[in-house]
């Protein structure tokens, strides 16, 4: 029986419906581990660090994709609470239209303005070549990638969270499949792996187009439509901490390679990036878990329906409790397998990464609280709050801490940072929740 935004959600109908989210966006991260995994293994741990410094760019181009599909998500939500399905239909329509405009610009200059992006990223001379053999594809693909990102979410408002699903394990088989035709068997190198990523991203962002075009079997479709500044306006407000803790998460990413590149040279780069693979499949729990119940807040508030309200916010915060506890023990005994699987053939490179993953898996402790309560406020329609703690956590703690801790800790002061920096994002998040608790009535 299919599950509605409207049904009254405990604890199994909450985990039915944002389990597809959850393992949606599990199968989404798969496209830099993948990549990682065969550019390390058959290329080798320079164009691993080559990845590493291409990658968070594409992440700041995407951020935008983001920023309108989480803040058009709660918008249109909200206008389904409030008995008005066309007129969400339309912002829906219009939103996409925005994303695809956009993401062109994106893709045209990204590939003309690869070599000096590569540089600012912080691309030394030894990794140039493989930065702009890998840039110049991956950027390219920045529209399907920001049709992606915005669809997902879309999904779920649509109450079609399985299909979602199944659009991103076909997208995540391309990724992998290609990736081993490209670098393998087609000797293509770096290149052949930013094929395969792009080639994942075209299943998962134009496919689902023709899915929204045709007669609808959820509660969106595209139809004609106008450009309504005002809800424009709004999105962007409101999808605003999205597009913070993407740009943020990125910039700050970019930090890490140069204060790397500064300690201790393009293995630490190579150490950081197996830990940003982990991580990304880490933390997309929470990122899916906060896109799945996304749209039930915002219906509900929508709705003025404060008693499911307290009840959906109340079971949110029980399940992030039981996954950081269970995230950390799971990091911390799969630390050296899956750092293996990455650099096993160093055995000085993998020992670096086993003692900094180690320290690192301890931010899984804080950093579903930081997420959730960001998404809680883009879900209640107040981008600012939201904002502020996408910046604290992933901008100011994060980048203050990997600049300050490196000069008393050394390397391990860039490990210990991220654990310091969600620490801190947590508490800010749970401070701000309790503030505006009786605004929204969530508690």
């Amino acid at each position: 029986m299919q599950i509605k935004l409207s049904d009254h959600f405990t604890y199994s109908k909450l985990l039915r419906f944002t389990l597809p989210s959850i393992v949606m966006m599990i199968f989404t991260s798969l496209y830099s581990i993948v990549d990682g995994l065969f550019v390390s293994n058959l290329v080798g741990e320079l164009a691993l660090s080559a990845v590493n410094i291409i990658f968070p760019v594409s992440m700041i181009l995407s951020a935008f994709g983001f920023m309108l599909g989480s803040g058009g998500s709660a918008i249109v939500a909200r206008t389904m609470g409030e008995g008005k399905p066309e007129l969400a239909n339309r912002y829906f329509s219009m939103i996409v239209l925005v994303v695809l405009g956009l993401g062109t610009v994106f893709s045209v200059a990204g590939t003309l303005l690869i070599e000096p992006i590569a540089r600012l990223a912080g691309a030394s001379d030894l990794l140039m070549d493989d930065c702009i053999a890998y840039g110049r594809v991956l950027l390219a693909g920045t529209a399907p990638f920001m049709l992606q990102v915005a669809l997902q979410v879309f999904f779920v408002t649509a109450e079609l969270p399985k299909m979602g699903l199944v659009i991103s394990l076909a997208a995540g088989a391309t990724n992998i499949i290609m990736d081993y035709l490209l670098i393998g068997p087609m000797n293509m190198g770096i290149a052949g792996a930013a094929w395969g990523t792009v080639l994942s991203y075209v299943v998962a962002g134009v496919l689902p187009l023709l899915f929204f075009l045709r007669p609808p079997m959820g509660r969106l479709h595209l139809c004609p439509t106008r450009l309504y500044l005002r809800e424009l306006k709004n999105a962007c407000v409101n999808g605003s901490s999205e597009l913070m803790s993407n740009l943020s998460a990125s910039v700050v990413s970019i930090l890490y390679n140069l204060q790397l590149m500064h300690i201790i040279g393009e293995a630490g780069v190579a150490a950081y990036s197996v830990m940003m693979y982990v991580d990304f499949a880490f933390a997309a729990v929470f990122l899916g878990f906060s896109m799945g119940v996304g749209p039930i807040i915002s219906f509900h508030f929508g709705a003025d329906n404060h008693s499911e309200l307290n009840n959906v916010f109340s079971k949110s915060m029980a399940v992030i409790s039981a996954a950081s506890l269970a995230m950390v023990a799971l990091s911390e005994v799969l630390s050296r397998p899956l750092s293996a699987a990455f650099v096993g053939y160093s055995p000085a490179l993998l020992e670096m990464t086993v003692h900094g993953f180690r320290i690192f898996a301890l931010s899984y402790l804080f950093v579903g609280f930081g997420i959730f309560g960001s998404g809680l406020f883009t879900d209640l329609c107040n981008g600012a709050v939201s904002a502020l703690i996408s910046f604290l956590r992933t901008f100011l703690f994060r980048g203050g801490f990997v600049l300050l801790l490196p000069l008393f800790l050394d390397l391990d002061g860039i490990w210990l940072a991220v654990v310091v920096a969600d620490g801190l994002g947590a508490a800010v998040a749970l401070g701000l929740i309790w503030r505006y608790r009786k605004r929204y009535h969530y508690l």
